[in-house]
């Protein structure tokens, strides 16, 4: 066995070895191996011997932030809910146990890979997708009532379609450090546009997440913000995730669910649940960009809340009918600075290319995303600071920076705005977010230049 995989080495801190023999004690046996996942979230792959036999298990962590995500549901309202999933005969892993410190689920850890990208040919890729499709229709038949059993309340009659959104404002509202004017406007939208839907159905939310082995959906994965809601809301978190991982042609698939389901999808319906639920990762993370916890990996996060905001503002735009802008894109300039960031970049690159998959890995590449977005401000800040200055200046009426006190203004105007001015706030804020996704494109990494997939009915 080597160090790295020995729960006993000195290389695993001692909070995790005695987690380890915790769950030794709890689950008899002996850990085997244990190795690091690495993850913005605590995670690790243990082989537990029992018996003469091994016991595969994930160790899946709490996220770790003091606040914001923290605070919308704890690992043990997801236990419940994969216990009612696994009596309804929905492939999802087996809970073993939940430890109490450090917090974390302790569950089985089924065959398979679990992105279809790495498919073995696009017929296995579709067979994959039309069998969670499958499963979502399945999911969404099960009784509401064996989750509000399980302490999941049922939405307001005629307010499925909002689902929980009333918690993830609760928790942005909270957590809120300075000004977010972009927020502020799509959520305004989201609540001035719901449609009154009736009917409530356990709701995965953060869909599209399984591994896969031979063609088939070997488990459904991370269901933590599943709720009772509206159904529909599954197909527009395929198309979130969609920007993470390949899933296939999300068209087929949104006919076959409403083949599968026996209703219809609306494309209004839809394209509101686009915007709808993008918006939970900005409401959620907008204070971990604008005032991070030590150790957080704030490039991640600053990508969650650049992609999803621009998601969000695509699903209005689907919704309204609304042209996406083009960007005039800046060229770069080299700066008395830009050898130092250059050399920055390459020292991160290197460290990183030589800890290969391991958690040193991990952690250059958390400080490599951000040098290269220091180096993009270097070369492209100062225009992109005067096309957003022009632009601000033309919406609120007078000369203005683009800081923290014209940020309130806007925000400002945000709020006392009415429905008219919507097409011109949209305009406003689609071009924001493509100037901040530009200035943070070397960083973003799988969601550079994402939007959701067009849905064909």
């Amino acid at each position: 066995m080597s160090a790295q995989s020995d729960p006993s080495a000195a290389v695993v801190p001692e909070e995790w070895r005695a987690a380890f023999r915790w769950l030794e004690g709890t689950l008899g046996g002996r850990v085997v191996r244990a190795e690091p996942q690495p993850r913005w979230r605590p995670a690790w792959l243990i082989d537990l011997e029992r018996d003469g036999e091994i016991l595969r298990l994930y160790w899946r962590g709490e996220r770790g932030l003091s606040e914001g995500i923290n605070d919308v549901y704890d690992l043990e309202r997801e236990e419940r809910i994969l216990r009612v999933l696994e009596a309804q005969s929905i492939p999802v892993p087996h809970i073993h146990v939940v430890c109490p410190e450090p917090r974390a689920l302790v569950m089985q850890r089924l065959p398979g890979r679990s992105n279809l990208a790495l498919a073995e040919s696009e017929a296995e890729r579709e067979a994959v997708l039309d069998h969670y499709v499958e499963i979502l229709a399945a999911v969404h038949a099960i009784d509401p009532r064996e989750f509000e059993a399980a302490g999941l309340p049922s939405p307001p009659p005629g307010q499925a379609a909002l689902g929980d959104l009333d918690l993830w404002e609760r928790i942005y509202r909270k957590a809120k450090r300075r000004p977010e004017p972009l927020i502020e406007f799509a959520l305004k939208w989201v609540r001035r546009h719901a449609p009154r839907r009736e009917r409530a159905s356990f709701v995965l939310s953060d869909s599209g997440q399984f591994v896969f082995d031979a063609g088939r959906v070997s488990a459904v994965l991370d269901v933590e913000y599943g709720h009772l809601g509206d159904p529909i809301a599954d197909l527009a978190g395929l198309r979130t995730r969609e920007i993470f991982e390949p899933l296939g042609d999300l068209s087929r698939a949104v006919r076959r669910y409403g083949e599968i389901s026996g209703a219809a999808v609306e494309p209004d319906l839809l394209w509101w649940h686009t915007a709808r639920f993008a918006l939970y990762t900005p409401l959620s993370v907008a204070h971990v960009s604008a005032d991070p916890d030590p150790g957080v990996d704030w490039a991640q996060y600053r990508t969650f809340l650049l992609g999803q905001s621009r998601l969000a503002l695509q699903g209005i735009a689907e919704a309204t009918g609304a042209e996406t802008p083009v960007l005039p894109l800046p060229a770069g300039e080299a700066s008395p600075i830009s050898p130092a960031h250059a050399a920055l970049v390459d020292a991160l690159s290197r460290r990183r290319d030589a800890a290969a998959e391991s958690v040193d890995a991990y952690e250059a590449e958390r400080c490599l995303r951000i040098a290269e977005h220091l180096r993009r401000v270097d070369e492209i800040g100062p225009e992109i600071d005067r096309q957003e200055r022009e632009d601000r200046t033309r919406l609120l009426g007078h000369p203005c920076g683009v800081g923290t006190e014209s940020d309130a203004e806007i925000e400002a105007l945000v709020l006392a705005a009415g429905p008219e001015r919507d097409a011109e706030l949209l305009d406003y804020f689609q071009l924001r977010i493509l100037r901040e996704c530009e200035l943070f494109r070397p960083a973003m990494r799988e969601m550079e230049d994402k939007v959701a997939q067009p849905i064909h009915f």
